[in-house]
């Protein structure tokens, strides 16, 4: 199974533009022409999402940069589905 297919090693689409606005990102899909609007989190997942970072390692890098006492299993599960959901990773 190649990188790109591979559930837990998330990698962002080619060609979207991620632009910081105030309360969060405005990420552009040019393929799809569509705006999606992530939280600071959300932003920082797909972000993260390189092919090369497993879902694990995604979890543990949120932990250390919220300094959280347990890792947000839960939470980035369903925001890689999500971002999934909407075609911005695959």
């Amino acid at each position: 199974m190649s990188g790109l297919e591979d559930p837990e090693h998330p990698l962002a689409v080619e060609g979207v533009e991620v632009v910081p606005t105030a309360d969060g990102y405005v990420v552009y899909d040019e393929q799809r022409d569509r705006v999606h609007y992530l939280n600071h989190t959300a932003a920082l997942v797909l972000e993260f999402c390189t092919g090369e970072n497993s879902a694990e390692e995604i979890v543990r890098m949120l932990q250390l940069a919220y300094d959280l006492p347990e890792p947000p299993q839960a939470e980035t599960r369903e925001c890689l589905t999500r971002l999934r959901a909407e075609g911005l990773v695959h």
